[in-house]
């Protein structure tokens, strides 16, 4: 009798402990269903750099002086202490302890021409620079730190400045990227009527195909508000390749009209030279402010530039023509 009683009781174990599974299960998938394509895409993309590279745990932004180190390449002149380069032959930066929480503004550029793709396959600019920005504040919210997501004046759901952090900034800000994707699209700079709080850390998410002249004017009044800064620059391959030829018709996605070009293959080189030459004049004037400029393709993972991202927001340099 009693070996049918372990018997049956072990069944019943058994029977129970599947349950359990089943209904873990069926809850896994219930809180899975809750969160969109993109925020579950921009957390798997998070986790991949998460696991191959270090936090922000020292140097950055803050009040409270962490140590001195060599200049290298790329820092910028202002970190310079010149008293205790004085002392030596070399040059030395000072840099500052992180803070416990910093805030991080984010924007993405949400204007008609962002949703351009070459192929019907890929992502449009605007789809990859929602998914850095949601990734990026995945990694940033999973380190302690705030993230501020800036709206633009002309969005319907106006964003709150107020910083904030956890799962719901993630979601708030997921709600608000994919609203802005299905819709009209608004201005290709953001506004700066929103206050920014002090020592953010500002990051802009666009193609950068305006006057560099409107980008420094964007730029110097956040870097006059204390904030330092991060440029993404984001295109499609066809618009670096130029890989057109014979007669095409090029329409504007913010009515700036069509041109009928002949022979596309004629013009290549120097279409070329003129992306390469805004470039060149973009990067000097962020550099020039402090800034740090990085560029990336749609058709590259977007893990390259989310861990070239994380790397300069942990206080390392990066050059973007790597």
């Amino acid at each position: 009798m009693k070996s049918v009683l372990d018997h049956n009781s072990a069944d019943a174990a058994k029977s129970k402990h599947a349950s359990s599974e089943t209904s873990l299960l069926q809850h896994a998938q219930g809180v899975a269903s809750g969160l969109s394509p993109l925020m579950m895409k921009a957390i798997r993309t998070a986790a991949t750099v998460t696991l191959g590279t270090h936090g922000r745990r020292k140097a950055g932004p803050g009040d409270t002086f962490w140590q001195f180190r060599q200049y290298m390449s790329g820092n910028a002149v202002q970190t310079i202490d010149w008293r205790q380069s004085a002392k030596t032959d070399q040059i030395y930066v000072r840099e500052r302890e992180w803070d416990a929480a910093q805030t991080s503004s984010i924007w993405c550029d949400m204007s008609p021409s962002m949703q351009y793709r070459s192929r019907k396959d890929s992502e449009s600019k605007a789809e990859r620079a929602a998914l850095l920005a949601l990734a990026l504040s995945s990694l940033l919210i999973s380190g302690g730190e705030k993230i501020h997501f800036h709206g633009s004046a002309s969005s319907k759901q106006r964003i709150p400045s107020i910083a904030s952090t956890g799962r719901l900034a993630l979601e708030h800000m997921t709600y608000c990227l994919t609203r802005a994707l299905r819709g009209p699209g608004e201005e290709s700079l953001p506004e700066l009527n929103v206050p920014l709080p002090q020592h953010v850390s500002a990051i802009l998410f666009s193609d950068f195909l305006v006057s560099p002249a409107k980008i420094e004017s964007i730029v110097r009044t956040m870097a006059a508000n204390r904030a330092t800064g991060h440029l993404i620059q984001i295109l499609d391959p066809a618009e670096e390749t130029f890989p057109f030829r014979g007669r095409i018709r090029f329409s504007g996605l913010e009515n700036e009209g069509s041109t009928v070009i002949q022979r596309t293959e004629d013009i290549k080189n120097q279409y070329q030279r003129r992306l390469n030459n805004h470039r060149i004049t973009l990067e000097a004037v962020i550099r020039d402010i402090g800034w740090t400029y990085i560029t990336h393709r749609t058709d590259q993972p977007p893990q390259m530039a989310l861990m070239a991202l994380h790397n300069v927001l942990s206080g390392e340099t990066y050059d973007h023509r790597n």
